[in-house]
């Protein structure tokens, strides 16, 4: 099978389509992403529509939250700039994450869309769950790692940003 090389002559089916491993390689990717990405609308969505978390005080707001971590996390100063205005960052970090996932999703600037979720959770791993013991109980550091291979390889698959790919290069004459 070759890659990328024309040697004028026609393929059978069977060498376009490639064998198992070809095809599993190409869409590693896929449940990750659907994964994140149905993950962070759905947080981007609940944090918007709980009436608790988007107040300054309160069981369950965002305020308390980040004021019960400030002395555990890992940039205090992070968090007292939260705390300056919380019920606009919690607005910020839900919108944050609905547009991060829903951007997954479509595959629409898919790796500026995982280079957020990857912010997102780097900042609430030096934060919110900074001080989870032993460190792996904390889930925004795992989130952080899965984020980094969609911020590497981008939403090549079934993606706004595959399909833009594609009319690029059939407006240019490339017909790979």
């Amino acid at each position: 099978m070759t890659h990328g090389i024309r040697t004028g002559r026609h393929t059978s089916y069977a060498d376009r389509r490639g064998d198992w491993r070809d095809i599993a390689t190409r869409y590693a990717l896929l449940p990750l992403r659907v994964f994140l990405g149905v993950t962070f609308t759905y947080a981007g969505l609940d944090k918007l529509t709980d009436s608790a978390f988007m107040k300054d005080g309160g069981s369950g707001s965002i305020g308390d939250t980040m004021r019960a971590v400030r002395d555990s996390s890992a940039i205090p100063a992070l968090v007292d700039l939260a705390l300056k205005n919380p019920v606009g960052f919690g607005y910020a970090i839900a919108l944050g994450e609905l547009v991060v996932g829903i951007g997954i999703l479509l595959g629409l600037l898919g790796r500026l869309a995982a280079l957020g979720g990857a912010l997102i959770s780097l900042s609430l791993w030096l934060t919110v769950s900074w001080a989870s013991t032993p460190y792996y109980y904390g889930n925004d550091l795992a989130y952080l790692m899965a984020w980094l291979p969609l911020v590497l390889a981008g939403t090549p698959m079934f993606s706004v940003d595959a399909a833009l790919c594609a009319r690029r290069r059939l407006r240019a004459g490339d017909y790979r």
